[in-house]
């Protein structure tokens, strides 16, 4: 929106009346969560056709409204205790997400049954150790699912740097680089180092 008030004192920007409404229109129909919030209004100079400026505020949105309803045929259950049923379904549907993608329970390229039985065991055991990261997380106050753990933390790299020496070798240097705020907080409820790897150093 800021771009299309700016074309209007700009030499060859968008001025005409339809024009701009043309491109707020767009602009409208591309951000429609955002657009619903905002009342736009246009100003027309009726002798020459252009638009002298475009004002817009923000409009009052009740978000909060609304319900989340469990239904269950659980009689002998309180309210508490149904919820903490649902949200163990939850974990338990996360946690045959994650040994189907991220663990590599599928697919199995084993054809023998002992093979497929250690492959199975192998992914199960992964799972444990997962679940137990997980809680150790969570008693730290972070929630996120694996996924969102997994994918902060890819953003942490050891790094090489290379330069070649006065006498012909070239030098190697591998260390870690720092760690952002997100990744010292799970290094740190993990009681992990926050710069893993020595570094090293290598000629060749």
């Amino acid at each position: 929106m800021t771009e299309v008030g700016k074309a209007l004192h700009k030499k060859h920007g968008t001025k005409k009346y339809e024009k701009v409404l043309e491109k707020i229109g767009r602009l409208k129909e591309k951000y429609r969560r955002v657009a619903r919030r905002y009342e736009i209004g246009v100003e027309k100079d009726d002798q020459s056709g252009n638009v002298t400026s475009i004002n817009w505020r923000m409009k009052p949105i009740d978000d909060t409204s609304g319900y989340y309803v469990l239904r269950s045929n659980l009689m002998d259950k309180n309210e508490k205790e149904i919820f903490d049923l649902f949200t163990m379904l939850l974990d338990l549907e996360d946690a045959f997400r994650s040994m189907k993608s991220e663990l590599g329970l599928r697919p199995v390229h084993h054809q023998s049954e002992y093979r497929c039985d250690g492959h199975l065991f192998i992914t199960v055991l992964a799972y444990h150790i997962l679940h137990s990261i997980r809680l150790k997380l969570k008693s730290h106050g972070i929630t996120h699912s694996w996924s969102t753990i997994r994918s902060r933390l890819s953003s942490h790299y050891r790094v090489t740097t290379s330069m070649k020496r006065s006498d012909g070798k070239m030098l190697f240097i591998r260390k870690t680089a720092k760690p952002e705020d997100c990744h010292i907080k799970i290094y740190n409820a993990l009681g992990l180092s926050c710069r893993p790897g020595k570094i090293s150093k290598t000629t060749l």
